[in-house]
């Protein structure tokens, strides 16, 4: 503690410290609340608030005194609530519908700094705490983690232009209210449990037969609403005939209830600003253009606001690799997608949208800089780029294990890599272990274990890889920063934002 007490003697002498070879200062972090000055600090083995003064700000802290010069105080849930009642800018925020944003999902809590760099002074605000229920199981982590560790790093950078913090992919009730009760700013709602995929295949009769099926005030309002009706959108006819009307309302008509039924009993008493998302991607059914106009006008026919949409575009959207399919296809459909959701006013949403560089440029095009993109497991892959150059033992015995318990991961991805297309690890010098993350098939393999690698324990309990791959992180702080600001940024140019 000798190090923390003269940093704290200069704190609350109003100095700014400098950083040395055992304590690193955040400068940007500094910050005064009345009789409190702040700072946040990393002795190389945690990350700390530091607080010198008095007041109800320094009394609400929770710490350890060090010889009345201050408190150092950990960087724990508590205190982050502590820094949402103080500071504002903290706290997550909506952005509505006109404003470009990026979910960013950071799976380990650390890159958050990178992502705050990337967007400075750009035409896009970050959705910092961005984890489905999922991935957070999968690592051992909870929301509130998610939460506190993006708070943390606003602070830290003092980054005071707004941060959002979506409940992304959830499905069940129980998880909406508790993502609502936690303060998130926004909520992915999933849909695909209510989507009817068996109709994406049905034949004419399956279809008929079971659409008779439904009620009369069902089929009436259909109808009345869409049989043989031209609806026209800045250039863009989309008309329903007989079968393609029915498909869509046993396809989709339980899912728009169970999107209605939320929103009324949830979003809509909601007493704060909040985006609502609504995702239909999560399923092998492609949402035609004409489907996507049928879901949003009965929507808004039932009075429900999105702020954004998610599709289920043509092609294919693979973690962490390019965009596979017809990009003249993709283009078409992205056009009228495009138009579909600026017609009702909400942004298109594009999901599984790390590095899909080929499509980039198609997606600015149409959207005109107000649109949703979700990324995630790329700033996973980034940081194992970092492990792999840093340590490159590590990084031979995470790829080892990865491969050989690949296929518990794959339970809850689809992806189409060739394994046994990579490069052998005993043909790889410690020099070329970064090229494992240039290669799609390491890639998505390295992508989906993350949870594995994280979590994975030797026969005494200790983790295998985890201590020492954020040990590592830690020790290349800033190469594991600068790496998200040219590859993410690389996003954010492409984006054209």
């Amino acid at each position: 503690m000798e190090h923390v007490g003269s940093v704290l003697k200069e704190l609350g002498e109003g100095k700014l410290p400098s950083s040395d070879d055992n304590i690193k200062i955040y400068e940007k972090s500094l910050t005064t609340s009345e009789h409190t000055k702040l700072l946040m600090i990393n002795d190389h083995k945690a990350k700390y608030l530091l607080a010198a003064g008095e007041g109800e700000l320094y009394d609400a802290l929770e710490g350890d005194t060090v010889n009345d010069l201050g408190k150092v105080c950990p960087l724990s849930h508590a205190n982050r609530l502590v820094l949402n009642r103080y500071f504002d800018y903290t706290v997550p925020r909506a952005f509505g519908t006109k404003a470009a944003t990026m979910g960013l999902g950071d799976r380990l809590g650390l890159a958050s700094p990178g992502h705050i760099e990337t967007v400075r002074n750009r035409r896009v605000k970050p959705i910092l705490a961005q984890q489905s229920i999922r991935e957070l199981t999968l690592t051992n982590r909870t929301m509130n983690d998610m939460l506190d560790a993006a708070a943390f790093a606003v602070f830290q950078e003092g980054y005071k232009d707004g941060y959002g913090a979506d409940g992304d992919h959830i499905k069940t009730e129980e998880d909406i209210k508790y993502a609502l009760g936690l303060g998130v700013s926004m909520l992915t709602l999933d849909c695909s449990d209510q989507i009817q995929k068996k109709y994406e295949s049905a034949t004419e009769e399956e279809i008929r037969s079971d659409y008779d099926a439904l009620d009369e005030a069902t089929k009436s309002h259909y109808k009345e609403a869409y049989l043989n009706k031209t609806c026209h959108l800045d250039g863009l006819e989309i008309t329903f005939d007989e079968v393609t009307l029915m498909k869509n309302v046993l396809l989709y008509g339980d899912a728009i209830t169970y999107m209605a039924h939320v929103y009324d009993a949830y979003i809509s008493k909601l007493d704060r600003d909040f985006d609502f998302e609504i995702s239909i991607d999560e399923t092998e059914t492609i949402t035609t253009p004409s489907q996507h106009f049928f879901v949003a006008n009965e929507l808004k026919l039932r009075h429900v606001a999105v702020a954004s949409l998610a599709p289920r575009f043509c092609g294919e959207f693979q973690k962490g690799i390019d965009y596979i399919g017809d990009l003249e296809q993709f283009e078409k459909e992205l056009c009228e997608h495009a138009q579909i959701a600026a017609y009702f006013g909400y942004k298109l949403s594009i999901h599984s949208g790390s590095d899909k560089f080929s499509v980039f440029p198609i997606i600015a095009k149409y959207t005109n800089g107000v649109l949703h993109v979700k990324t995630a497991g790329t700033n996973w892959l980034e940081a194992v780029r970092v492990v792999a150059q840093a340590n490159p033992e590590l990084y031979r015995r995470m790829h080892a294990y990865a491969l050989e318990h690949v296929d518990e991961a794959l339970k809850y991805y689809h992806i189409t890599p060739d394994f046994e297309a990579i490069k052998p690890l005993d043909c790889a010098a410690d020099s070329e272990l970064t090229e494992y993350m240039d290669d799609d098939n390491a890639r998505q393999l390295i992508h989906v274990t993350y949870g594995l690698l994280l979590t994975a324990k030797d026969v005494d309990g200790r983790f295998l890889f985890k201590d020492e791959f954020f040990q590592t992180l830690d020790d290349e702080e800033d190469t594991y920063r600068a790496a998200l600001v040219s590859h993410i940024g690389r996003h954010v140019d492409m984006l054209d934002l």
